[in-house]
């Protein structure tokens, strides 16, 4: 007499072993976070190299030392926006590039001025 052959219970069918799930397409481009992302890494790069001009030539015309500290405030702050825009906080590095830029403005125009 032979043992009765077990079977293994059979799980259920895995749809992508049987090759039955829809092939996966990859997405036309970047998604529309990543292009904020990038679109706010790029403003604050800009911004950044134009802060840099600005105190070279105020620095240039023998400007007072407040200026160095105000641009330099500026620069600082464009590397935190394009660093909290690395990480997707985009709308936090918005407001604070354009409270920063205000500020700055503010400060070049009515306090070094």
């Amino acid at each position: 007499m032979s043992a009765p052959e077990q079977t293994e219970p059979t799980a259920p069918s895995d749809p992508t072993r049987d090759g039955l799930q829809d092939e996966v397409t990859p997405q036309d481009g970047p998604t529309p976070a990543a292009r904020a992302r990038r679109a706010r890494i790029a403003a604050a790069s800009l911004l950044m190299a134009a802060a840099a001009v600005v105190l070279v030539l105020r620095l240039a015309s023998r400007s007072s030392v407040l200026v160095v500290g105000v641009y330099g405030l500026l620069l600082i702050l464009c590397g935190g926006v394009i660093e909290l825009s690395r990480r997707g906080r985009t709308r936090l590095g918005t407001w604070l590039l354009a409270a920063g830029l205000a500020a700055a403005l503010f400060m070049d125009g009515f306090v070094l001025s």
